[in-house]
């Protein structure tokens, strides 16, 4: 039983909020009955208006507050006061961007900014639960799989250390602090408003306009693909389940495919042929990932549902609204929740 099914209204602090999967997080804790303050810093990491478009629907409600603001220096000790949850999505995303002159925005967003609400997280009152929304990359090159929580860590890009960094941070101010702090290692997660520079969008995209799909490498390369809703799940999970301070946990879909093998769905939802050219893989790239989530089953009650073909024609729509293209087929595919094994 959730905080809303015990008829609790939580006060919910999310950063992040006007991105991907903050923006869908912030819905469905505004869904359950809680008040949300979202913090985002439309950084210019990709455009402002499509952060904006994100939140429109949340903006409406009167359980909804927005606050324009820097983890890596604005007074985060007001914007905790009242909070009961705190969900820290706010990062410098992208593995291939991290690399040369950029890595300093990494380690100010991703590392300082954690630390710092880190600090203010130890002194917030009402504070139950701080989930903290890390990344597969930490594991890098994994030696086997389905790789889980106890496998060395060792990314292959500075983004990964960054986000391994900022996990072990978590873990130190929950041990020293007593700061009840989860972290979530999410895989590969897809669906409506991914980012543009993210691979399903950006095939989708290019699927939509007649254009290339630029792949790196050779496309056999597999991935766990995870679509948002369900990582939505398992992060309100992580809030509300007891016990769990401290711990890190993997949450992935359960839908191993190939690059390949996600063109080719694609092909179907949307009834267009992909011009598929192959450029050199990037560093930093892994060449596989699938997640042992036992763990988040066994402690959080957290179970898949969206299987990878409706959750590819769920971001096929939302990209043709997007991109202003008409709908090219019936889609095969039925809205029915699968497991994802399916």
């Amino acid at each position: 039983m959730d905080a809303a099914e015990a008829g609790e209204t939580m006060r919910c602090v999310v950063t992040g909020a006007a991105g991907f999967i903050g923006s869908h997080l912030a819905e469905r804790l505004l869904a359950d009955g809680h008040d949300v303050v979202g913090i985002d810093a439309f950084t210019p990491f990709y455009p402002r208006a499509l952060k904006l478009a994100n939140i429109r629907g949340l903006s409406a409600s009167r359980r909804f507050g927005l606050v324009e603001a820097d983890l890596a220096s604005a007074d985060l000790a007001p914007l905790l006061a009242d909070a009961e949850w705190v969900f820290h999505l706010a990062a410098q995303a992208g593995v291939r961007s991290s690399w040369g002159g950029e890595f300093a925005a990494y380690t100010a967003c991703n590392i300082t900014a954690t630390q710092r609400l880190l600090e203010a997280a130890a002194r917030a009152p009402q504070l139950r639960r701080l989930v903290y929304a890390s990344s597969s990359s930490v594991y890098g090159d994994a030696v086997t799989l389905p790789v889980t929580e106890d496998a060395p860590a060792r990314p292959l890009s500075p983004y990964g250390v960054t986000k391994l960094a900022a996990e072990h941070l978590c873990t130190l101010y929950a041990h020293s602090f007593g700061v009840p702090a989860v972290s979530l290692r999410y895989f590969s997660v897809y669906g409506p408003r991914q980012r543009p520079d993210m691979s399903f969008h950006r095939f989708g995209k290019a699927l939509l306009q007649g254009s290339e799909i630029v792949v790196y490498g050779d496309g056999h390369q597999t991935r766990d693909f995870t679509y948002v809703g369900d990582v939505v799940e398992a992060t309100v999970r992580a809030a509300s389940a007891a016990g769990v301070e401290g711990e890190v946990f993997n949450i992935a879909g359960g839908a191993q495919a190939s690059v390949r093998g996600v063109i080719a769905t694609m092909e179907t939802v949307s009834g267009r042929a992909a011009r598929v050219r192959h450029e050199q893989a990037a560093h930093g790239d892994v060449r596989d990932t699938a997640a042992d989530t036992s763990r988040a089953r066994r402690m959080l009650g957290f179970v898949p549902m969206v299987a990878l073909c409706e959750g590819v024609e769920a971001e096929w729509e939302y990209l043709e609204t997007l991109y202003g293209a008409a709908r090219s087929t019936v889609s095969r595919y039925n809205h029915t929740a699968l497991p994802a094994s399916a």
